[in-house]
Parts: structure tokens; sequence; C-alpha cells
């Protein structure tokens, strides 16, 4: 996930780009880099590092213009250097691009640009745009980068300018947001809204396959074909979280759809396919620290705390190495014991979680090697755990946490994957049919969440009752944790939620026809223990709602409502079995009148202990 930002003006160009960048920079933070042109030719300053590394480099070395594309990058191909940092330029130096996404056949492109003679300087695949661009170029930048568009692959918001055709900047976008503020004699372009803001509530949202081409006169709209398109500019109040929610009536609802979107920038840069491997260099945990630790303990608050518990079974089953999951909120207060061979894994959204960061410094006081899992770059547990992989969730406004914990869960399965790979805990085979389907998941998430309206009519029917009870076992009891969490936050419906063979210990005596069971049950090793379970629920009259495998024919004999799922990897089950718990407890509350985004007693970041 990367930032990207234009602007062509009267304004000095330079600090209109900072400005932007440094609101992006949320997308991005290991480089980041702006190119000018004007009467001078073109200006390019990159740095590896932070936005803050970028303006002192500037304020040194000034740079001017008169309009420019700016770029803070999330490293994807290539480490994090000046060399890889954007903006990227041709064989030429004429011409200049940035991009965020993938290019999915770089290397088939980078082998044909290399055999026509073109000199490649960087390990990105962004480079491969810019000397396509250079390649297609006969005078016109819009028409050269509708030329690299048709033969592109991939994912991809991306920007260029050339001094050949000087005075314009042409973006396109094929996946990631890419928005073009329209102002008096003024047009910028972003990655986000908020850039945007400072200069003009007039904006117009690119939509896959759409094009723009600025110059002073203004934006003009067309296809990936050089159609014309009539873009609607719409006039936007000022109020950045109004506009965010993007359509959507509540940011959680917003959130909870951008989860197939987290999923693939959370594992973007991670993955080798090729290698069947997890790349994990930016936690600063290498492969001998890695075959060294013997223990994982995981230490969460809230909805950190059941990701943890999924990352609990993927550790064991996969690196088979044992695992705990602590409530940071107690776990400093206990005479606890750490051996030296423990990796203990800080969890949380914000980075600002004050128990969670109390536990980490209690841990790093006994010297434990420590690693934080997190959404906010530079945050407090970021910069004092030893090592850091972040999600790439942007930022979640809706106070119950939805596409973090899918994030959460993301990142705790690259690492459970990357200590088996350094320990030779499972075979490379093993590893790599997890990897592909990781891959997979971003798609039956979006399956899952183009049954929501299926899901809203569910909710009519129960969203006046008191009760609900929750049930899972194996890697899916901390989704029937998750699911009840989020019922009873933003709907204030009392919600429990148990492992499946607890029942008989006792809760079964809440069972009766005014107390609905929410049942996780995919095809998986305790699939006849949870049929056992379903059945004593019936036994007392019980009604049962059971998230189950959409090719499981036989399960309706056994519930009252079936709420299908794409199967998957038994592991991976949690990903897509939480999807519809969201949107369940989401659409109930809606229903019932709650401020869902911002439930009462509730606040999003909890910095006091």
């Amino acid at each position: 996930m990367c930032g990207i930002v234009g602007y062509i003006g009267p304004k000095s160009v330079v600090p209109v780009l900072i400005d932007g960048l440094k609101k992006l920079e949320y997308r991005g933070y290991d480089s980041a880099g702006v190119a000018v042109a004007g009467a001078a030719g073109l200006r390019l300053c990159r740095v590896q590092g932070k936005v803050a590394v970028l303006e002192e480099t500037l304020a040194k070395s000034p740079i001017e213009g008169t309009y420019g594309l700016g770029h803070t990058r999330w490293a994807t191909h290539g480490r994090p250097s000046e060399r890889n940092a954007h903006p990227h330029v041709d064989c030429s130096g004429d011409i200049v691009v940035v991009h965020n996404g993938i290019i999915e056949n770089y290397l088939s492109l980078k082998t044909m640009l290399r055999d026509e003679k073109h000199e490649f300087r960087t390990e990105t695949d962004t480079e491969v745009i810019a000397h396509l661009v250079e390649k297609f170029f006969k005078g016109s930048l819009e028409e050269a980068v509708r030329a690299a568009l048709a033969v592109m692959e991939g994912a991809f918001a991306v920007g260029a300018m050339s001094v050949k055709d000087p005075g314009r900047i042409v973006v396109a976008k094929m996946g990631p947001p890419l928005l073009v503020g329209v102002g008096e004699g003024e047009t910028i372009v972003s990655s986000d809204i908020n850039p945007i803001l400072a200069h003009t509530p007039h904006v117009a949202f690119l939509e896959d396959g759409e094009m723009a081409v600025i110059d002073a006169a203004g934006p003009r709209f067309t296809d990936f074909k050089g159609k014309p398109i009539e873009k609607k500019i719409e006039k936007i109040l000022w109020n950045p979280l109004m506009i965010e929610k993007q359509g959507f009536k509540h940011f959680m609802l917003k959130e909870i759809f951008e989860q197939p979107q987290v999923v693939r920038d959370t594992l973007m840069g991670r993955l080798s396919l090729d290698q069947g491997e997890v790349l994990l260099d930016e936690t600063g945990l290498g492969p001998d620290v890695l075959r060294g630790i013997r223990r994982a303990v995981l230490i969460a608050c809230g909805t950190s705390s059941h990701a943890a518990y999924v990352g609990k079974y993927l550790l064991e089953s996969l690196a088979g190495i044992p695992a705990d999951v602590e409530f940071a909120s107690e776990y400093r207060y206990r005479d606890f014991i750490l051996e030296r061979d423990a990796l203990v894994i800080v969890i949380s959204q914000s980075g600002e979680t004050a128990d969670t960061l109390a536990a980490l410094r209690a841990v790093k006081s006994r010297g434990a090697a420590t690693l934080a899992i997190t959404n906010a770059v530079s945050s407090s547990i970021a910069r004092e755990a030893g090592g850091v992989l972040y999600t790439h969730a942007g930022p979640e406004i809706g106070v119950a946490a939805t596409k973090t914990f899918t994030a959460q869960m993301t990142a705790l399965t690259l690492i459970a994957l990357g200590l088996a790979q350094a320990k030779g805990a499972s075979s490379r085979e093993g590893r790599l049919e997890v990897i592909e389907e990781l891959q997979r998941l971003p798609h039956k998430i979006e399956k899952i969440l183009g049954r929501a309206a299926a899901i809203e009519d569910l909710a009519k029917d129960f969203m006046s009752f008191s009760h609900f009870l929750f049930l899972g076992r194996w890697v899916n009891f901390p989704v029937a944790l998750e699911g009840a969490l989020k019922l009873k936050e933003i709907s204030y419906i009392h919600a429990e939620a148990y492992a499946g063979g607890e029942m008989k210990h006792g809760p079964i005596a809440l069972i009766d026809e005014k107390m609905p069971t929410m049942a996780i049950i995919p095809k998986d090793r305790v699939y006849d223990k949870m049929l056992s379970n379903l059945a004593e629920i019936k036994a007392r009259s019980g009604c049962i709602l059971a998230v189950a495998d959409e090719d499981d024919k036989a399960i309706g004999d056994h519930v009252d409502v079936v709420i299908p799922i794409p199967a998957t990897h038994p592991l991976l089950t949690p990903f897509l079995a939480v999807v519809p718990l969201q949107l369940f407890a989401y659409y109930i509350a809606a229903k019932r009148g709650a401020d869902v985004d911002q439930p009462r007693n509730l606040a999003k970041s909890v910095t006091v202990e």
C-alpha cells in the first residue's frame, strides 16, 4: 500500500506535495519522494525513511517547479532504499511515474524491455511502467500511458508526467483508490480525500479503467481506450469523516466491506509464491532468531486478543511451538515466567493501548524478544517493540474493530508461516498450500459480502431477542468470541461465547426458545463434535443459526438457518466465518437504532489503564 499525490496550480508545488504525503503516510512509510517540473526541467528528490526525512532533505536542497508528483512507499518489489523509492524515471530521465499496487506481469515485461535495450536501475515493478511509457511515447504522454496500460496486468494507481509533454499529469486507476480534486485554477490528485480537502471541496472519484489528463485548464476524463467520460464532480462537505464513508451508511459497514483489500494489502510484498516463502525481513527477526524460538506468548486486549487466539492455533499447527494468549490488562500484574527462547507478540490496532504498552514494557524489562503487530506507524508500541509487523488496514473509524481484526489474523498467519519456514516445522508443500489459499481469501470474502442482503434480512428476524449464544471449536472458538463481542458492543444485546465442548459443563442451562445460538461449523476436524453439541441444543428447543461451508448439504438437517461461506483451508476458516458475524451484528444494531460507529461507553483506542 502506497500513497500518491499530484498537483498543478498556482501554489508552490513542493509544500503542497509534502503536506499531502504527510496525510497519506499511513499508506506507506519506508521511503518517499517527489518529482517537480518547470522551467528548470525535471527535478527529483527521493529518500529512504519517512516523509519527515524527505522534508528535511528538501529544506537543505530545495527544488522548484510548477507541477509535480509525490509518493510515500510501502515496499512490495524491492527492499526499502533510496534507489527503489518513487518517483521512477525512464532511460532518458524525461519521464517520471509513481505507482500504488502491483504489476503482476512485470517480469515478462521487464524481459521484453531489456531485450529492447532499456536499462533498469531498481528492483521495483514500478520502473517497468516508466520504460513502457518511454517505449510508446511519440509526443503525447496521454497516448503513451494508454498504450502502457494496455499491456499491464495487476492492480494499480499510476501517475505520470514528462518534460517532453510539459504542463501535464496523467493518472489512471485499476484497483487502488485515486481521487481528483478540482479547485479554482488548480487540480490535486490523491490516494484519499484528506490531502484534497485543504484545497477544494470538489472531488471526482476515479473508477477502475478510468484516466484523468490534467493541465492548467483542469482535468479531462477518459477510459483506458480514450473514450471521453463525463465525470461527476461532487461537492464535499468539510467533514472528512462523512466523506470517507463513500456511500456507506456507517463507517463500520464500509470497513467490513474493505476487508478483501485489507488482506491483499497486508500480504503484499510479504509472500513469494515462486519460492513458497514468507518474507519477514522488515521485522528484524532473521532466520537465526526464528529458529531459536521455542515458545510464543501473545498479549492483547479485546478484539486483538481474539486475533491472538487464532494466532495461537496457527503457531501450534504450523510452527509446532506452544503458544499462550494473555490479557494485557492482567499479564503485568502476574509473576509471569518467560524463557529466554520465548517470543512475545503484542497486538494493538492503535499501537497506543495502555495495558498492552505496559505489558510490553514489563516483558522487555525481563530481556524477552518482542514483536508488535499494529496498524499505526510510529506508535508507542511500534517504537518500543524489538520488531514490528505493520498491518495495512488504513484508518479504522468505527469503534468496533472489523477490518483490523482480519488484518491482525493475516499478520499472525505470516508469522506462523515464517516460524515454520525457519524451523523446518512443516514441508514446503504444506506451507505453499496455506500461502496459495491466503491469496484466494480476498475473493472468497467478497463472495460473502455479496450475500450481505440475505444477512440483513436475517437480522430483521432476530433483532428483538435479548440474549444470544455463540459456539465454536478449535480455531473457530475465537471467532465465536469475536461474534459475541461485536453483537454486544454495538447492539447492546447480551451475548455469550463458549467452546462447543463446554456447553454440557454448565451453559446448556441457559438454552430455551428465547436464546438463539450462532454456531460456527465448517467441515473441519471437530465437525462431528460440533454436530453433537448442536443436537444437545435442539433437544432443549434451542434455535440454531449455523455458519457452515456452502457445499455442506447435510447441515440444514441439524439447524434452523444456514449462513453459507466458501470452503477454505481449515486453519483459515476464521477469515471467512467472522464476516457474516460482523454483518449480522451490524444490521441488528442499525435496525435497533444504535449508534453503530460510536457505541456507548466505548472508545476507539484505550490509552489509559
